[in-house]
């Protein structure tokens, strides 16, 4: 016994320097298959009938290793859609195997920096990356019209070089850039329809992120399964109203306690504008807490956090972070990071959870 053992080492190991010397020749071996695994997937086609949502961009304007700018994809049948879309947020789309070909429509929540960064390079893979014939529909309150403009100016350069390069054929020039579809902030109690198609509704409704205004949620609904994702907004009766009996709230949430420490030695250390900053954000956001007390009264089935803040670049930083959600509300709570995926079938009550990197 011994001696096979000793045998089956010494294999081992002269196969592992073979496998060492030749691995640049392996790796060109595998590549093949390995490229058209990834150029085939789509997410999409390998989920039952239902309302899925990944969280494209799990964090906030700080950067977390694991958490890309804010952006959450809804998946309503085969309709592919993205409410937001933060710095990175389009690499994490394309490396779960989201096709951006698929997309259909962005809603923005807000204008804020972080939550807009990232729809230049969408909508570049959405038109050079995807063969998009038509300009991407990006949905927002007022002034949505001089970001999308913006963006379709200062990718024009680009946007002329690529046709000429690899020509209308793969990159049809009607389909650059953004179209906006501006819609007016719904008022307190009032939740606007912006897009019916067949089973799908997706709505609009007014939060509280003063003083940012406008600012909204929304409210996806397919086939008996629906979402509610919050944007930026303090604890908010209006958000809770349209979030009452839904299968999965997406609530963002900024720790007060580990801010207002951050901006306290911020000022200890002579850093003021940076502990200004900290001091400011605590106003307009809600706390981990109150996200789930929201949960709780409306009655929702999952509570999943997103725009996590600040970074929680220590694994204990989570259990802080959570720190009172369980004494409040007694469902499932995920705290999600980018590549969160949650599956709501249809015709169920399941809601499955899972990471997707």
């Amino acid at each position: 016994m011994k001696r096979f053992i000793g045998f089956s080492v010494i294999v081992l190991l002269i196969l592992g320097c073979i496998g060492y010397v030749f691995r640049t020749q392996l790796v060109m071996a595998m590549l093949p298959r390995v490229v058209l695994t990834n150029m085939t997937r789509n997410l999409i086609a390998e989920q039952p009938d239902g309302l899925h949502l990944m969280l494209c961009g799990a964090g906030s304007p700080l950067p977390d290793p694991n958490r890309s700018g804010p952006c959450v994809a809804v998946i309503a049948g085969d309709r592919f859609y993205v409410v937001d879309s933060g710095s990175g947020s389009p690499r994490v789309i394309q490396q779960v195997g989201l096709p951006l070909s698929e997309l259909e429509a962005v809603f923005l929540t807000h204008l804020h920096s972080d939550h807009i960064d990232g729809l230049g390079e969408l909508q570049m893979q959405h038109w050079a990356g995807g063969g998009a014939d038509a300009p991407l529909p990006i949905y927002g309150p007022a002034g949505v019209e001089a970001i999308v403009d913006g963006i379709n100016l200062m990718y024009g350069p680009s946007r002329v070089s690529r046709v000429a390069h690899h020509g209308e054929e793969v990159v049809p020039l009607a389909g650059a850039g953004g179209v906006a579809r501006p819609f007016v902030e719904p008022k307190e109690g009032e939740l606007i329809p912006l897009l019916k198609e067949g089973d799908l509704t997706v709505s609009a409704f007014k939060v509280n992120h003063f003083p940012v205004e406008p600012a909204v949620g929304y409210r996806f609904d397919y086939k008996g399964r629906s979402i509610v994702i919050s944007g930026d907004t303090v604890k908010s009766a209006n958000l809770e109203h349209y979030s009452e009996g839904v299968d999965l709230l997406v609530h963002e949430a900024l720790d007060s306690k580990v801010v207002a420490r951050m901006a306290a030695v911020s000022r200890e250390q002579g850093f003021d504008r940076r502990a200004k900053l900290l001091d400011d954000i605590l106003g307009y956001h809600a706390t981990p807490v109150e996200a789930a007390e929201i949960a709780r009264d409306a009655e929702v089935g999952h509570l999943l956090y997103y725009h996590v803040v600040p970074p929680l670049l220590l694994a204990p930083l989570e259990a802080v972070f959570l720190q009172g959600v369980d004494e409040v509300y007694e469902g499932p709570v995920t705290l999600g990071r980018d590549g969160t995926f949650i599956v709501l079938p249809a015709g169920t009550d399941e809601i499955d959870s899972r990471d997707l990197l």
